[in-house]
């Protein structure tokens, strides 16, 4: 049977150089690939073997020494910031070490407001903008009343992880890499993160990439 799913993202010998001369190390070499609207992706791969550096380069923070990298068919255009800005939109990431993605500065609800703002929702009214981040709280069991005072430094590792997912549910981004996402949590809330984030993928219609060391 044909895949009649459209392209997301795609890449043709992307490759990533650091360094020069004799002190260059090749992490990423001529990478091609093509991940389709609302497949499940895994990137598997052992430690060093540049998993990391290609997520970073498929979100526009490191460029690729060589090669493109195509979003919804067309070639990527992120050389402004605004540019930049519109894409991150479209793509995001959760990482394996949930508590270096907050500003420990920031409560829990204005983490989960600047999502609202991202996506244009900046001037409606406090009381919708509450019913969201509620929402969104709902859907990773979490309850928003308990946590308006609070920071994500407060929570536990696995409710931090949580935070993130229903930081995903405001943004409903088209991509979602998720960059070993349950390594630093325990087995019970691992199967949980997982089962939200496939919930997730048909609640809004994102494509899952998983990054991981673990094939299994």
């Amino acid at each position: 049977m044909a895949d009649n799913r459209k392209s997301c993202l795609s890449g043709k010998g992307v490759t990533k150089v650091f360094g020069f001369g004799g002190n260059r190390t090749v992490a990423v070499d001529h990478v091609d690939f093509d991940f389709k609207e609302g497949e499940v992706v895994s990137i598997v791969g052992e430690s060093g073997s540049g998993k990391t550096t290609l997520a970073k380069m498929l979100l526009g923070l490191i460029n690729e020494t060589e090669g493109d990298i195509y979003y919804q068919g067309e070639k990527r255009d992120i050389r402004t910031q605004r540019k930049k800005r519109e894409y991150w939109k479209n793509i995001q990431a959760i990482f394996q070490d949930p508590f270096s993605s907050y500003n420990i500065f920031n409560k829990i609800d204005s983490v989960l407001l600047d999502c609202i703002r991202m996506r244009g929702g900046g001037r409606l009214p406090y009381e919708q903008k509450r019913e969201m981040m509620t929402e969104a709280c709902s859907f990773v069991n979490l309850k928003f009343e308990e946590l308006t005072n609070k920071y994500p430094f407060e929570l536990s590792g696995g409710q931090q992880q949580r935070l993130m997912i229903a930081r995903i549910f405001l943004l409903k981004p088209k991509i979602l890499l998720a960059d070993e996402p349950t390594s630093m949590i325990d087995a019970c809330s691992r199967a949980t993160i997982l089962d939200m984030l496939m919930q997730l993928r048909d609640e809004i219609g994102m494509t899952p990439i998983f990054i991981t060391h673990d094939i299994g």
